[in-house]
């Protein structure tokens, strides 16, 4: 990753839609350049889709929350299925597995607050494995469209 496959990454999540021509002369580079770049991007999976950014508001799930997760017992089977249940529900937008008090943090849209409630108590808590389940609203959500790469740290001697 150099700084042009940088630019390029930050050109294409500002405007995924736009044409190679469109993205080489944002950049200042020439189209064979560009097109070459992005495709070496895709082949050493570094870029891995193109999707359609949805405002959740709009398809009317204005309201966000995340749902803290502990199973028990916490074994790869108990972890596998609840990951799996929950990413198929329809109200979910995002699954992370983690570690420390939590086993889950699931990001959740929906219509309003009764729904929520309806979906934790009816969906989430009565899963067979759950120990403890904790919600909380999202405010805001600011979301950071394509990270930039880190600088390489100095090597210590």
């Amino acid at each position: 990753m150099d700084e042009l496959d940088t630019a390029i990454l930050a050109e294409l999540a500002r405007d995924g839609r736009q044409t190679n021509k469109e993205l080489a002369e944002r950049l200042g580079i020439a189209a064979s350049t560009c097109l070459e770049r992005v495709r070496s991007l895709r082949a050493r999976g570094v870029i891995v889709g193109f999707h359609a950014e949805v405002d959740l508001t709009a398809i009317g799930r204005p309201v966000q929350a995340l749902i803290h997760v502990r199973l028990h017992p916490k074994v790869r089977e108990a972890v596998e299925g609840f990951r799996d249940y929950v990413s198929a529900l329809p109200e979910t937008v995002a699954v992370f597995v983690v570690s420390g008090g939590d086993d889950f943090i699931v990001q959740v849209a929906v219509p309003d607050t009764a729904y929520l409630r309806d979906f934790v108590l009816d969906h989430v808590a009565r899963h067979r494995n759950i120990a403890d389940v904790r919600t909380s609203l999202v405010y805001d959500h600011i979301r950071t469209p394509t990270p930039a790469p880190l600088p390489t740290p100095p090597r210590r001697r």
